[in-house]
């Protein structure tokens, strides 16, 4: 990857600041160790979320066909 197209990436990303109990990053930690590889907590965080959207936009869509269904 070219330098210039690595900071158009990184400038496409906001930040934000995450304020979390340390038992939670140490799970997190945890989780991140138990994985092949070397995975950041930043990554994993970023998984989690993708997974929770993923799941709430699918149950989003069940409602909406049982409200069809039942309408």
């Amino acid at each position: 990857m070219h330098s210039d197209s690595k900071v158009q990436a990184v400038r496409s990303l906001d930040r934000i600041n995450l304020r979390l109990a340390a038992e939670t990053l140490g799970e997190i930690g945890k989780a991140c160790d138990g994985r092949p590889g070397n995975i950041s907590r930043n990554t994993w965080i970023a998984e989690a979320i993708q997974e929770k959207l993923t799941r709430e936009q699918l149950t989003g869509v069940l409602q909406i066909n049982e409200q069809r269904a039942h309408g």
